[in-house]
């Protein structure tokens, strides 16, 4: 985040885009009232009482989340409300629950503590991750404590608010944006959170703008402030002077004038005008966001992420578990093709005997857990397997870095169809199998990679930050972290035309598919596939279809020769505004 004093009192900080929309009002600073829970000893005679405080808190925290489920539901319709559903399955696991009590019996501790420490056991895990997606799902489990904490000591949170405000706050839970939005709530600003944060996708389903990850937004603005706040570019102005009100008035015109034009692209193909088809998916980490991924127009699930099973459970999913999800969503999206992506998480937030990594981001995470993990990965399969059965699922290898790895994974999934077949399990023999590109030394070898696989998708996300070494969640290197460097350009290129080569089609599913900017140069690249989260689908397809093939590739080619970052970035931006005037860059 970056804070710019500009003209007057006006002050400028740039955070991430989480909602789109355009938003002014007066600030409310919330500051939620988080818990205190200190350790203290129980004496056995007041055991039974204290296990109760725990039920008794438990069973309000159930009530309350099972009451705002019911407005979300109204307000959201079922398919967005279900994120409460998995918090309330939370409460109702009964192993976690469970230990929980077990502990208060063996170590006569208060209950608070017991909840406090065993379910931040989870959390840690999720944080010390170094990946985004966790570090979200962390901040759930987190609300889902807090509040059986709360209920434990009966305290109550503040919720109404007098007239219009911009909610600002260090971070919101998914329960406190519904919760808000029953009042006049023009806009979201937090310190933190992410584009992926259930908070994010709530602000989206609600059509409130959200700016989030400004990391100091607390600091520099005060209850009673006007705030403009950009949620298309990731923009919050303080005290705005005119000129930066009128712009952003203007903007909000334009953008409005474009999503009402891309409602009539929804359903249509994502062709070229000389008909070259770009395959157009959805990145997707519930069953509950088919539905509307399907109604963005998508024509198949580029990358689910099966990870998103693991938030909160105290123990691996059983493969009847995992086939259940995975049906769901096989089922929901048939009969377009769903490629599910193995599970995608380190050894150090799954293994029951954990242990700490100094680096995780570069140690036993992706296709090495598994691999290390025979039990749990054959259970995984075999899930995945069993819902083939329709002939429309893909499985993905994540973090493959060499072929070893893929000859492994492959004879893996070789012995989870042994086991299926034995059993007269049907299952999609012939299904096919991709490994994702995201680690240099794949992106070297992916010709040879390409020979044992049916097709390859570039995760630009890990590969950008291993190519340049740069962490994007760290500030101080973060504007290192460039999309658009010629050595990741020149990278995406010989991933595609190693693919190629071997005849394979080859996709993209990381944030670079998603950005605008980018469309007109991957379609040159030669890619055959770019999967997006659902939402920036339409604009992704109007562009697509708004060019030629033949001069995407004559800017691909041109781009490729060029030696910096901002040069290309100028370059496109300078393209798109000549060729297609009227879609709204954010640059």
């Amino acid at each position: 985040m970056s804070a710019v004093r500009t003209s007057g009192q006006e002050i400028l900080l740039k955070g991430i885009a989480a909602a789109p929309g355009i938003a002014m009002g007066p600030a409310y600073l919330y500051s939620k009232l988080m818990p205190r829970v200190k350790m203290r000893s129980i004496k056995p005679s007041d055991l039974k009482s204290e296990l109760q405080r725990l039920r008794n808190a438990t069973a309000r925290s159930v009530k309350e989340l099972q009451k705002i489920l019911s407005f979300a539901e109204q307000k959201l319709g079922s398919q967005d409300a279900k994120i409460f559903e998995a918090q309330i399955m939370i409460l109702n696991d009964s192993i976690l629950m469970g230990t929980i009590e077990d502990r208060i019996k063996d170590e006569l501790k208060n209950a608070e503590y017991i909840v406090s420490d065993e379910i931040s056991k989870y959390k840690r895990l999720m944080f010390a991750a170094q990946d985004e997606y966790m570090h979200e799902r962390a901040h759930d489990v987190d609300d889902v404590m807090n509040r059986i904490i709360r209920n434990i000591q009966d305290q109550r949170l503040f919720s109404r608010l007098e007239g219009e405000s911009v909610i600002v706050s260090e971070k919101l839970a998914p329960a406190d944006t519904v919760i808000f939005s029953r009042n006049q709530v023009l806009g979201y600003v937090t310190d933190l959170g992410g584009v992926t944060s259930h908070a994010a996708i709530l602000s989206r389903s609600l059509k409130i703008p959200a700016v989030v990850g400004l990391r100091t937004a607390t600091k520099h603005i005060r209850s009673g402030d006007f705030l403009a706040i950009d949620g298309y570019a990731g923009f919050v102005a303080i005290n705005p002077t005119e000129e930066t009100r009128e712009g952003l008035k203007r903007k909000a015109k334009r953008f409005k004038d474009f999503e009402k034009h891309l409602v009539g692209i929804v359903h249509l193909p994502a062709e070229t005008i000389d008909h070259r088809h770009i395959a157009l998916s959805s990145n997707i980490e519930f069953p509950e966001e088919v539905e509307f991924a399907f109604a963005q127009g998508s024509e198949g699930i580029g990358l689910y992420r099966t990870e998103s099973q693991l938030i909160g459970m105290a123990k691996y999913p059983t493969e009847d578990e995992q086939y259940e999800v995975y049906k769901r969503v096989a089922d929901g999206f048939f009969p377009h093709s769903v490629i599910f992506r193995t599970f995608d998480v380190g050894g150090d937030k799954l293994a029951p005997d954990a242990y700490q990594e100094e680096n995780p981001f570069l140690g036993c995470r992706g296709i090495r857990m598994l691999l290390d993990h025979p039990e749990i990965f054959q259970e995984h399969l075999r899930a995945i397997l069993r819902a083939s059965a329709k002939k429309n699922v893909c499985i993905m290898f994540p973090m493959i870095s060499n072929l070893y790895e893929v000859h492994r994974a492959k004879s893996y999934l070789d012995k989870a169809q042994e086991d299926l077949s034995s059993r007269g399990v049907p299952f999609d023999k012939r299904i096919k199998i991709g490994v994702m590109i995201e680690v240099p030394s794949a992106a070297m070898m992916a010709q040879e990679i390409a020979s044992e696989v049916d097709f390859l998708s570039i995760g630009t996300n890990d590969l950008i930050q291993y190519m340049l070494a740069v962490d994007r969640d760290n500030s101080y290197v973060a504007p290192l972290f460039q999309q658009f460097n010629p050595a990741v350009v020149r990278t995406i290129k010989m991933v595609v035309d190693a693919g190629h080569k071997r005849n394979v089609w080859v996709g993209i599913c990381g944030e670079m598919a998603g950005d605008p900017l980018a469309t007109m140069l991957l379609v040159g690249l030669g890619l055959d596939e770019l999967s997006v989260i659902p939402s920036i689908l339409p604009e992704i397809k109007d562009i697509i279809r708004s060019i030629k093939y033949k001069d995407a590739k004559r800017i691909a080619d041109r781009a490729l020769a060029m030696s910096s970052d901002t040069e290309i970035k100028e370059y496109l931006s300078s393209v798109v505004k000549s060729k297609l005037p009227e879609i709204p860059l954010d640059t």
